[in-house]
């Protein structure tokens, strides 16, 4: 358990650099306490759409994994992050990714950043 909770918290933060350094990535809210409820909510989204959905599109797109030497990758975890915003917005989320190629920068920047968290934080259950 004390693992999910860690990965999540890691996924915000990544989410959160994401919606920093992207003008196009927004989050919108009130008041900080609602953003960083929003930035969890999309954080558990981001991990359930990464558990159930990306195991499939990943299987389905093997050979232009193989082809491309795994650099296709970039692309099905800019998916990922379109249809979690796309998830977002019909669970009236204040999440949004505007853009094919925002989402691609955003996944790369969410990639690094959350494999740095999760080196840094502790992996225990």
């Amino acid at each position: 358990m004390m693992n999910f909770v860690v990965k999540t918290i890691a996924n915000a933060g990544a989410l959160a650099v994401a919606v920093w350094m992207l003008d196009k990535i927004t989050l919108t809210g009130d008041s900080t306490g609602k953003k960083v409820g929003t930035l969890l909510l999309v954080a558990l989204l981001f991990g359930l759409v990464n558990i159930l959905v990306k195991p499939l599109v990943k299987l389905l797109s093997l050979p232009l994994l193989v082809l491309t030497l795994g650099l296709f990758t970039l692309v099905v975890n800019a998916l990922m992050l379109l249809l979690t915003s796309w998830l977002a917005d019909k669970l009236d989320l204040s999440f949004h990714v505007e853009g094919f190629w925002t989402a691609v920068v955003g996944a790369l920047i969410i990639s690094i950043v959350s494999w740095a968290l999760n080196v840094v934080l502790p992996d225990k259950d």
